[in-house]
């Protein structure tokens, strides 16, 4: 198997065993912060950003899913997709089906999986999962309000913070929003 990040391999196991997509989010943006210089960096965010709109779609954030979505499809670049063992296509293929059919109001939530292409990838996340007693692939348990309302109940704080230094920022260079 390629060597992956750590980071990564539990962010997999979040998204397509447990189904917590916060906690996906947070592994993987915790990994994008320590590694700023990381050329994969706009694809980590991406796939920071499918958590996040997997989420809000499972709370019923229609209008912040599709926002997180379509900016994760621009994020994505297709090598770094590749060399994280995803197919490309298949993954655009996929986000642009799930942001277009919410805005079509045809959307009825659905766990979805990432389209992994690396048959050893998917070989250790199986022993992973069989080792940590998961289920790879297991639907969300929508009756799970933990699960479901995780990043709601968090400490926002630092990230309003942040929020509010970068607005200053640009308000301080003339462009303010």
């Amino acid at each position: 198997m390629k060597p992956y990040p750590e980071a990564y391999i539990d962010y997999l196991l979040y998204f397509h065993a447990q189904r917590d997509y916060f906690e996906c989010h947070e592994v993987m943006e915790e990994f994008w912060k320590e590694h700023p210089g990381d050329a994969r960096s706009r694809t980590y965010v991406a796939l920071i950003q499918i958590a996040v709109g997997m989420y809000h779609i499972r709370r019923g954030n229609r209008t912040g899913a599709v926002k997180m979505l379509q900016s994760a499809g621009r994020n994505a670049e297709a090598p770094h997709v590749l060399s994280l063992g995803l197919n490309p296509d298949k993954l655009q293929e996929l986000l642009n089906q799930v942001w277009s059919s919410i805005e079509q109001d045809e959307f009825l939530y659905e766990d979805i999986n990432l389209p992994i292409t690396d048959p050893e990838l998917i070989d250790f996340c199986l022993k992973e999962c069989d080792r940590r007693g998961l289920i790879w692939q297991s639907p969300s348990l929508m009756e799970d309000e933990h699960l479901i309302q995780k990043h709601t109940r968090r400490d926002r704080s630092e990230v309003i913070n942040e929020r509010a230094r970068q607005q200053q920022i640009r308000k301080e260079k003339g462009g303010a929003r």
